[in-house]
């Protein structure tokens, strides 16, 4: 019996399974189409030469991710490691239950209410709850704060949360419904979204009185979005330090039940600049050491205070 014989393709490690799935969620959602088809070249030559065979886990995660930042400097572009198993089913929204969970736990990222010396408050914001659930924490914490003299958002350890959410914290130093503040562009829908400040609020606006709002290397995303857009309006000066720069909505898809790569999928366009914070943070109006930033902060409230 004659005939070419039949050459199988080599089976596809485990490694390159994970690899291959990642890469396509990123080249089919990743919000700058060519820069995704970029990452994908890169990353597929460095997995042809066996760069990732000796890696497993959260090496491997680490890995990669460096790799596709070295291509594609954007910080929410990443391979995550869970020690727990989650689900890899596409409907079941295994990260947006748990990030719900995590805000419930932390009163809606709420750590701190302070009223300091000379009424001036004080709120340590750790996450950017969603608008919904997250309403009636944000108005509580403004209700405490709603006669104070001067204000400080501590954003310092702020690492992210909800674009919504984000608006509604805006909202509250504007005095109606007419303040544009950014829109989110989609590129799967091709389709922009706008954030004006809010008509109705569960709390009284803070109108009339100086913000400060605190910054570090380690605040990012939305608790980004929230100093950005409020530096960019003058309505709070800036104190602390230039902060970590993701400025781009992302979706989070399981790979295995272990590994999920996060792809930004939109981006944040202010409507004062015209741009964003991406890959350059957003930069204090007064910088200092981020232990210092409420300290600064509060003696120039307190200064203004008795001008």
């Amino acid at each position: 019996m004659t005939g070419k014989a039949h050459i199988e393709a080599p089976a596809m490690t485990d490694n390159a399974q994970i690899i291959d799935r990642a890469l396509g969620r990123i080249v089919a959602g990743y919000v700058y189409p060519q820069r995704a088809e970029e990452v994908d070249r890169a990353i597929r030559a460095r997995l042809a030469t066996g760069a990732y065979n000796a890696l497993g886990g959260a090496a491997l995660c680490e890995a990669v991710t460096a790799h596709l930042q070295e291509v594609c400097p954007d910080r929410h572009l990443r391979l995550l490691w869970q020690d727990e198993p989650r689900s890899t089913e596409p409907e079941d929204d295994d990260a947006g239950r748990a990030f719900l969970a995590l805000l419930r736990e932390q009163n809606q990222g709420i750590r701190r209410v302070e009223q300091l010396n000379g009424n001036i408050g004080c709120l340590d914001i750790r996450w950017i709850a969603d608008a919904g659930e997250g309403a009636r924490a944000i108005g509580a914490a403004m209700e405490l704060v709603a006669d104070t003299r001067a204000l400080i958002l501590d954003l310092r350890e702020c690492r992210g949360g909800s674009p919504a959410g984000a608006a509604m914290w805006c909202s509250y130093f504007f005095p109606d419904d007419q303040v544009h503040l950014n829109d989110f562009y989609h590129r799967a829908t091709d389709s922009t979204r706008q954030f004006w400040t809010l008509s109705q609020l569960p709390a009284p606006r803070y109108l009339g009185r100086p913000v400060y709002v605190l910054t570090s290397a380690t605040t990012f995303s939305g608790g980004e979005d929230v100093a950005y857009t409020l530096q960019a309006l003058g309505r709070a000066e800036l104190v602390g330090e230039t902060t970590g720069g993701g400025a781009h909505p992302t979706e989070r898809h399981p790979v295995t039940a272990h590994i999920t790569v996060t792809v930004p999928t939109a981006r944040t366009i202010n409507a004062v600049t015209g741009t964003n914070w991406e890959g350059v943070g957003v930069r204090p109006d007064r910088a200092v050491a981020a232990d210092k930033a409420l300290e600064t902060a509060y003696q120039e409230a307190a200064i203004r205070r008795l001008a």
